[in-house]
């Protein structure tokens, strides 16, 4: 099973934003167990690591998250037609727009947000980390 995991949900995790953390780093272990295959957006890439400096984490530590990131998760590329057809939705969202198309390119089962408004018109279900756990369970 493919996953998108927002920006958000890579956040709680390197932030231990509560109370998203416990449910979010849940998603990380299904990822790494390969329980789930995760992917994060190219653009998702280059906004985590801005929001981590801002965020007041020294560049050589958040250099080693960036790492980590790139094993444990598919890195869904961004092509000149990946930007057009996120363009072409107008989405409020832009990055939304572009995470939603490349992972779409990449056949991903499901969106794993806390902000699943912004994926209104998304025809790939979209649900938080504590649904989507829910989800799973059901259907052992």
């Amino acid at each position: 099973m493919k996953v998108l995991v927002d920006t958000n949900i890579i956040l709680d995790v390197f932030l231990k934003r509560e109370p998203f953390y416990k449910d979010s780093i849940i998603i990380f272990q299904l990822t790494n167990s390969g329980s789930i295959k995760g992917y994060l957006a190219a653009v998702s890439m280059t906004n985590i690591f801005y929001l981590l400096r801002k965020a007041k984490i020294g560049t050589a530590d958040v250099y080693q998250i960036m790492d980590k990131l790139a094993v444990l998760f598919t890195v869904a590329t961004i092509s000149e037609s990946t930007i057009a057809n996120a363009l072409a939705l107008r989405w409020k969202d832009f990055e939304d727009a572009v995470q939603y198309i490349s992972v779409k390119e990449n056949e991903v089962d499901y969106i794993i947000t806390r902000n699943a408004d912004d994926f209104q018109t998304s025809d790939i279900p979209c649900m938080s980390p504590a649904d989507f756990i829910t989800l799973l369970k059901e259907k052992e």
